[in-house]
């Protein structure tokens, strides 16, 4: 029997529903997912794993113009999907015409690796709207296949995992059969409570939040956690923690509800914040934090 394997990189404009693909086709919820831009901060693997064929799907940053050296740490990992990708996703949203930097765009319109080009929420348009962006990228992007789907909907997804399948070079697995990611479970800790702070909090604070798991410890029915929120000034702590420690208690608590259901266990945790001054622009935090790598 002929084995397949290789790695998928999902590219695209920022809030595309590029997360939402990937947890459909690994079918776990591996990728956070929030209405608001630049959710994801890191280059995330799943790995879906037949018989014959071992899928490594890569979630990615969206692609932004970097203003400090976070997004410009992301934006490594954009370029880093493209140098090692033996299939390219481009996923656009119904009704958008471009990709926001000019340089990636004609890395995937002269790939020599197959494009797949997906149309992503035509659950949102109607049939007229569907039609033009087809004409329109087909246009744009003669070397792509396009597929029309709604990933939140789940329409149109198991065609394009089945066509995935089809192009994926022969190779044996990269990866123990039995492993779902490449991240270790203090990252997907740091994750969730990230996703709880881009859900309540507004303006900027989101995008000066880091997480830093400090403690992690499994026992046979329980995990206990000891995690901290970094920010950037004393004045965010402040609005993090809330009136009596109410903000703070309500991002805990529904952190540690989906925590439970995505370990199957108990979780027992504790959550401090922390003021790290400018930590976004400083080399040696990015690093300690997986970015700059």
């Amino acid at each position: 029997m002929t084995h397949k394997a290789g790695f998928v990189n999902i590219i695209g404009n920022p809030n595309v529903g590029k997360s939402t693909l990937m947890n459909a086709f690994v079918g776990e919820r591996l990728s956070i997912i929030t209405s608001k831009a630049q959710t994801t901060r890191h280059r995330i693997l799943g790995i879906v794993n037949g018989d014959d064929f071992q899928m490594i799907l890569s979630d990615t940053p969206g692609i932004i113009k970097p203003a400090y050296q976070l997004q410009e740490s992301m934006m490594g990992f954009v370029k880093s999907a493209f140098e090692d990708a033996d299939v390219l996703l481009y996923l656009v949203e119904l009704g958008e015409k471009a990709l926001k930097d000019e340089t990636f765009f004609n890395k995937i319109t002269s790939a020599k690796i197959p494009v797949l080009l997906l149309i992503n929420k035509i659950d949102k348009g109607n049939e007229e709207l569907l039609k033009e962006s087809l004409e329109l990228w087909q246009n744009q992007v003669p070397n792509a296949e396009i597929f029309a789907i709604s990933a939140l909907e789940d329409f149109g997804v198991q065609e394009v995992f089945k066509r995935i399948i089809d192009v994926l070079p022969k190779s044996p697995a990269f990866y123990p059969k039995d492993q779902l990611t490449d991240k270790p479970e203090r990252f997907f800790v740091n994750e969730i409570i990230r996703e709880k702070i881009l859900m309540h909090y507004k303006k900027e604070i989101p995008y000066s939040v880091e997480i830093d798991t400090e403690e992690f410890f499994e026992e046979e029915n329980i995990i206990r956690l000891r995690s901290v929120i970094m920010v950037e000034r004393e004045t965010q702590k402040g609005i993090i923690i809330g009136h009596k420690g109410s903000a703070i208690k309500r991002v805990g608590v529904e952190a540690r509800k989906d925590l439970e259901k995505f370990f199957g266990k108990q979780v027992h945790m504790e959550l401090y914040v922390k003021v790290n001054k400018n930590w976004r622009s400083n080399d040696r935090q990015l690093k300690r934090f997986g970015y700059n790598q």
